[in-house]
């Protein structure tokens, strides 16, 4: 048989004598097919196809600064919620998993000096963390401390993810289903009916505008973003004299470290863009982040921010808030007048710091030094902290405490009543 050669056996699909119906149904199927990436790329990209930061630190590609497993985009975080701060757990380089607080207002990352020394992690410069689902390399890796962070928190400070850590990644943190995920910036777009607001950054805080009704008079201002703050809202005591505002009814705040001068007030509403909440608490305080902006009104906490699932996208310098299960519920707020902290063995000794006067626990002669060894028939060391605060925010319940005074116990009750 002749060889026809390479050239005289193509014979194009087109040419072959079929009903022109089979034909153009071949030709629908071909242009589905060129045209399926880009139309799979529309989906999952940003609304408004943003570029990925080509600044120090942004996303790359996997092998790069950050690599997703599995080639993915995103990584759903075992997140931890305490109260209203936000944990990742990660491991440094080749260490034991240790769980980092989210901190929006850090400029870098770091970890505890005493857990560094545990973990023998003596070089820092250029460290990975693995976190569940995805990698990332970080430019170096401070040691720090944090005074008090125990005493406070209920459990030992281990480390910090900063705005070194947040560059690189699309946050999204779910405080009411308490989940988090984290999505590559150049591909990520968030589909719910959600409003995105504009950032602008002072140092390393990320800062958006809202409005607030405090003494009778409305405010138009900025505010940091701070989810390393407990307290939904805090008003810098600067900001307020400035501004004249005059708050009649008040009381020492009582979970504030333990060298701050912070006053708990109610405001009468707080608004950012179409969300409104109605008699959020809030707190005046002397100190603010970051100190050196004399326009900032103060700082949206936890408190808050537990109200919504909120997105920080610092890459395109925006946030994403969608109203949660949480929206717009009233804050439960301490209602005993105890400032306590958490000391000895597990953290499971309950120091009293302070009582702040006209409160129940005024009412009930609880002194600063008192030890709550027992909440009604349960010993206070099978709670943690964060138990015992949330039994002290429940409006109308009455609770007997045992108090360790001096080496003696003493039973009292405690009449929990609304305070603001």
């Amino acid at each position: 048989m002749k060889n026809q050669g390479t050239k005289d056996c193509i014979h194009p699909w087109w040419r072959v004598s079929l009903p022109p119906a089979v034909k153009l149904t071949a030709l629908v199927a071909l242009f589905f097919i060129a045209i399926a990436p880009f139309e799979i790329r529309a989906q999952t990209g940003s609304t408004q196809a943003p570029k990925a930061s080509s600044q120090p630190g942004a996303v790359t590609q996997q092998g790069g600064a950050v690599q997703f497993a599995f080639g993915g985009n995103a990584a759903q975080i075992p997140a931890t919620y305490l109260d209203h701060l936000v944990f990742f757990p990660a491991k440094v380089n080749d260490s034991r998993p240790l769980l980092f607080q989210v901190d929006s207002t850090a400029a870098t990352s770091s970890i505890d000096a005493g857990r560094a020394d545990e973990q023998r992690l003596t070089n820092l410069s250029g460290p990975t963390l693995h976190l569940s689902g995805v990698d990332v390399m970080l430019p170096d890796f401070a040691r720090g401390t944090k005074d008090n962070f125990a005493a406070l928190v209920g459990r030992a400070y281990e480390g910090t993810l900063g705005k070194d850590f947040l560059d690189h990644f699309v946050v999204e943190l779910d405080y009411g289903r308490q989940t988090a995920q984290l999505h590559d910036p150049a591909v990520f777009h968030y589909s719910a009916k959600a409003k995105v607001f504009p950032l602008r950054f002072v140092g390393p805080v990320p800062v958006v505008r809202a409005k607030f009704n405090l003494g009778g008079k409305e405010y138009d201002a900025d505010f940091g973003v701070n989810t390393a703050l407990d307290a939904p809202i805090r008003i810098s005591q600067r900001y307020a004299s400035a501004h004249r505002i005059n708050v009649h009814r008040t009381f020492p705040a009582t979970d504030e470290p333990l060298d701050a001068k912070a006053v708990a007030v109610r405001l009468k509403s707080f608004q950012i863009g179409p969300y409104a909440v109605d008699s959020p608490m809030g707190e005046i305080a002397e100190t603010v982040l970051p100190p050196g902006d004399a326009k900032l009104a103060g700082e949206i906490g936890g408190g808050m921010l537990r109200r919504f699932i909120v997105v920080l996208d610092y890459t395109h310098q925006q946030m994403i808030l969608d109203p949660g299960n949480k929206y717009p519920d009233d804050d439960s707020a301490d209602v005993s007048g105890i400032s306590m902290v958490a000391k000895g063995p597990g953290l499971k000794t309950f120091q009293v710091v302070s009582v702040a006067p006209g409160t129940p626990a005024a009412d009930a002669k609880i002194q600063k030094g008192d030890v709550i060894a027992g909440i009604d028939t349960d010993p206070a060391a099978d709670l943690t902290l964060l138990e015992v605060r949330n039994l002290f925010r429940q409006v109308g319940h009455s609770y007997k405490l045992l108090l360790e005074r001096n080496g003696q116990e003493i039973p009292v009750t405690i009449q929990m009543r609304r305070l603001l």
